[in-house]
């Protein structure tokens, strides 16, 4: 073959590069928000839990659920929380909306639930209205142990009744709350007064703070003129030792606030409900009057204990969002707190959640008795009966070693045979017996084995 000439070498077309295929460059994994949390399948029970509880104790005491929305105007926290409160000045979410205005994610709840029972009408409703709620609140503080930038709350309020009948009834339904939990708790309860009694007692505070200010920590020194009622509830030692020696806002009451927070105490001593009572004692926010209460682990160490919730009577609330003067109360419970001391009991094998599902498994065996499991579950739910599951696992195996590790009384087991006969078997995890059944029948088997359990 002659060889090729130079331009005959020119007309040869080039080698194409080959193409690299580049890899998609992965992102770095986003990571939850400083003092955020996701709740995880394993806690998921112990919230679930809760809820019961809280939906058990609201029912029988006749109370509505209710929800506000998470953001609101940001004037509603200022104007009633105050100006001078950590929560407003130093916690609260606040941001601009396009259109300008300022509005905040909800620091809690009761401000919301007062600006409900105005916006429809609740007023016109037969008095009084008494709702609980359950949900997510948001606080830019330090976090720190059982305590969370976006935290849950439940909540219960009392409004258009002015007794001091409801007062105790909450302190009661706080305490049982925890009780049916197996959380046992301290209560500490004072009076506030009214307004009035407030800005006596004030007086008389600042003059006494201002007299010690050199032995105050730097915080409270800032309070003493913002919100001295709050130097009263500080936790730093050095404060602690002026407090002691403060002045008691008892000691000017009224003699209505008086009498009013007697006949609480009276209803409290007359249901067995241990209190203690505490003059320094205040809750901090300002549309709080006459009686405050408040929650605390009686089993936790004295230096970690923290409120796990707590409450109060809040007469001027509704009246300062605009409405009619409208007498109210009502506590808010920490869930977050309340699940870490939960986790550790189970954990530790000293408290066991009942699960909502009977102990027992439901099996297949092939995809024709998949398609068919479906609709058996579904006919058992409307039953009232629930039972574990796992329609994705293809082999009968692997689905009995499941309800052996979930310790499963007796497995329900669907197969082609049974398919065919419209049969299913009930087989008993501990002796290996099998019984058949027809398919028809497996709602009234389950009930029988489930009383048999019971006994």
């Amino acid at each position: 073959m002659a060889e090729k000439t130079k331009e005959e070498k020119k007309k040869v077309a080039p080698k194409k590069k080959a193409v690299v295929k580049k890899e998609p460059k992965k992102m770095k994994t986003p990571q939850t928000l400083r003092g955020m949390k996701d709740i995880l399948p394993q806690d998921g029970k112990i919230w679930r839990h809760i809820l019961d509880i809280a939906q058990g104790i609201t029912t029988a005491y006749n109370f509505q659920y209710v929800e506000t929305p998470i953001v609101e105007e940001a004037k509603l926290f200022v104007r009633t929380i105050g100006k001078g409160t950590d929560i407003v000045s130093k916690e609260m979410y606040s941001f601009e909306d396009a259109d300008g205005s300022k509005l905040a994610l909800r620091p809690e709840g009761t401000a919301s639930i007062a600006r409900s029972y105005i916006n429809n009408g609740l007023l016109t409703q037969p008095q009084p209205v008494k709702m609980w709620y359950y949900g997510p609140m948001f606080r830019r503080e330090r976090p720190q142990a059982g305590r969370y930038r976006q935290f849950h709350q439940f909540g219960c309020e009392i409004i258009g009744d002015a007794d001091p009948v409801a007062d105790a009834q909450l302190i009661v339904m706080g305490y049982n709350f925890y009780k049916d939990l197996g959380i046992e708790t301290n209560v500490n309860v004072n009076s506030i007064g009214t307004p009035d009694d407030r800005e006596r007692y004030l007086v008389e505070l600042v003059g006494y703070l201002r007299s010690k200010r050199s032995y105050l920590s730097e915080e409270s020194r800032k309070r003493i003129s913002k919100n001295p009622l709050r130097i009263l509830d500080s936790k730093d030692p050095q404060d602690q030792e002026v407090v002691a020696e403060a002045p008691q806002i008892i000691d000017w009451l009224s003699e209505n606030s008086r009498q009013y927070f007697m006949s609480v105490l009276e209803y409290l001593d007359q249901l067995d409900i241990p209190y203690v009572l505490k003059p320094t004692l205040v809750r901090g926010l300002d549309y709080y009057t006459d009686t405050v209460f408040e929650f605390f682990d009686a089993n936790a160490p004295e230096k970690s204990q923290s409120a796990l919730g707590g409450g109060g009577r809040y007469n001027i609330l509704v009246e300062t969002l605009g409405g009619e003067p409208t007498p109210a109360t009502g506590f808010a419970i920490g869930i977050d707190r309340v699940v870490d001391i939960i986790r550790k009991r189970v954990n530790g094998g000293k408290y066991t959640i009942e699960s909502p599902l009977l102990s027992l498994y439901f099996a297949h065996l092939g995809e024709p008795a998949k398609k068919q499991s479906l609709h058996l579950i579904e006919e058992l739910r409307r039953n009232g009966i629930n039972l574990y599951h796992d329609l994705g696992k293809p082999s009968l195996k692997a689905q009995l070693e499941r309800a052996n590790k979930i310790e499963a009384t007796h497995a329900i087991i669907l197969g082609q045979k049974e398919m065919q006969d419209g049969t299913i078997i009930i087989r008993d995890m501990s002796s290996g017996i099998q019984e058949i059944v027809d398919q028809k029948k497996l709602a009234r088997e389950i009930h029988k084995i489930q009383k048999n359990l019971k006994k």
